[in-house]
């Protein structure tokens, strides 16, 4: 259990350049809290005791801002970082020495029972914003970018990007281009579209009426 205390101050300092102690890490970092409650939480939840291991949770809630479920599974070294807005749902898995930072989602995508929410393996960064919705999984040294809706497995050694999430880099090679810029607005195309046809049934009714003059 200590070694477990000391590892999750290691990767806070190791990966915040803004960490000036462990003492502050300790008292201050809502993060570290939130892991250190949730072990709490997991092991009375592990022993069937679940309202003690909600009551933990709740209570992390309100001093963090951070909502990990007492079901779901936490690996080793798991930073997150502000982690105001944060929720890990039940049966989320999360591997070794995983990054998330603020605002992201682990969750589901209804009310079905059994595996529901995602697993991430090992070296896994989630960016500020994401959402990670399904039971699928997230392979070991994948980056999932700030803002971005991953609805399916993602590969390992791979960057996702964007609403749904494409994969843009795999293994350290480019697979797509994705501009974030230039990006076509579905509704703009939409209405393009209608304009047209109501463009080409007007000239067949003009048409119809100059052939019946």
């Amino acid at each position: 259990m200590f070694e477990r205390f000391k590892e999750d101050l290691q990767c806070v300092k190791d990966r915040d350049p803004a960490a000036r102690s462990f003492l502050e890490i300790m008292l201050l970092y809502p993060g570290f809290k939130a892991v250190r409650m949730h072990r709490r939480a997991h092991w009375y939840y592990n022993h069937k005791m679940f309202f003690l291991a909600r009551a933990v949770s709740q209570r992390c809630v309100k001093k963090t801002n951070i909502e990990i479920h007492p079901g779901a599974t936490i690996g080793r070294r798991l930073f997150i970082d502000h982690g105001t807005g944060v929720v890990i749902g039940e049966t989320t898995i999360i591997g070794d020495d995983c990054t998330i930072y603020q605002g992201v989602t682990l969750g589901g995508t209804g009310k079905e029972h059994g595996k529901r929410h995602p697993t991430l393996g090992n070296n896994v960064m989630v960016g500020s914003g994401a959402k990670v919705l399904g039971p699928f999984k997230v392979g070991d040294n994948s980056n999932i970018a700030s803002g971005a809706v991953v609805l399916s497995e993602i590969p390992p050694n791979s960057t996702a990007v964007g609403v749904p999430a494409k994969i843009v880099k795999q293994n350290g090679i480019r697979v797509d281009i994705l501009d974030h810029v230039h990006v076509p607005d579905p509704v703009n195309q939409e209405l393009c579209a209608l304009r047209y046809k109501i463009e080409e049934l007007e000239k067949k009714v003009s048409m119809y009426e100059n052939a019946n003059n």
